[in-house]
């Protein structure tokens, strides 16, 4: 399995990490801390060199209780980011946005992925998107960020997430989005308590028979503090065993402020992976 990203290939038969580089006052772990495009490059320079296969960069926060950013706003604190990066760094750029006038502004500015919280749910955003031609991940959310941890309830969380994310893939396909273009993430901490968030990391798994890579972004989320009593920027060995766990549960890709850490832990997982299949063609 591999990603197209503007013609540069990303393998996916190993783990691959996604930095998160947020560009918004008001992220609920980095808010204010990349603002600037020079503070944004030299946090970019430091993910790459730490071993990022793909750089994400988000202008509007998505963290619970969240209120929407016009998409003026949006674009003036992405667009830069992402000219400036493209200049600077050969690593592939995905722009997180729900909004179609983002996108293609971000696209045309040299990012080569779509992240997208509402799954291209909002008006016009998969017509858009499949007019780009670039991969798109579709991530599961209940509600809005403003709305989505009042209270979140499911019959059956595992079944409902996967049900959603393969309506979503049928429904990218009949746009005219390849396949091979569509990811997908059950949304960590997206309209889900803790029980909820630990069911699904459980049954990871299952999302892989969708047929197309599986995302995690689980860096430093509340469900990690919830079980270790540790604050956002204490959660680093919490974060790094959840993605080593969604690697061993067959996440392709998993989204991270951490990115050294969860590159080394991912090199074990994968080092494991390889002695267990010696292991079973001896």
């Amino acid at each position: 399995m591999q990603l197209d990203l503007g013609g540069r290939i990303v393998d996916l038969s190993v783990p691959r990490v996604m930095g998160i580089l947020n560009v918004t006052p008001d992220s609920f772990s980095d808010g204010g801390d990349f603002v600037s495009v020079d503070r944004a490059l030299r946090r970019a320079e430091e993910m790459v060199d730490q071993g990022a296969a793909i750089i994400d960069i988000g202008g509007e926060s998505s963290r619970p209780g969240a209120r929407p950013v016009p998409e003026g706003e949006e674009l003036r604190r992405v667009v830069p980011v992402v000219e400036a990066l493209r200049a600077r760094f050969d690593v592939p750029i995905s722009v997180d946005t729900s909004k179609p006038g983002v996108m293609r502004a971000a696209v045309e500015a040299g990012a080569a992925m779509v992240n997208d919280i509402y799954a291209l749910r909002r008006p016009g955003a998969l017509e858009v998107a499949a007019g780009l031609g670039v991969p798109v991940c579709l991530m599961h959310m209940q509600g809005t960020p403003e709305t989505m941890q009042h209270e979140p309830r499911y019959r059956d969380v595992l079944a409902e997430v996967y049900g959603f994310l393969e309506q979503r893939v049928r429904a990218c396909r009949a746009a005219g989005i390849p396949q091979m273009h569509l990811l997908v993430d059950p949304g960590f901490g997206f309209g889900k308590t803790l029980d909820h968030n630990y069911t699904l990391l459980a049954g990871l798994k299952r999302f892989t028979t969708l047929g197309v890579p599986v995302l995690v972004g689980v860096s430093r989320k509340r469900m990690l503090g919830e079980v270790t009593g540790r604050g956002v920027r204490e959660r680093l060995h919490a974060g790094v065993a959840a993605a080593a766990i969604a690697v061993h549960k067959g996440a392709h890709i998993v989204r991270t402020h951490d990115v050294g850490p969860t590159v080394d832990a991912l090199a074990v997982v994968t080092a494991v992976r390889a002695h267990e299949h010696l292991e079973a063609v001896r």
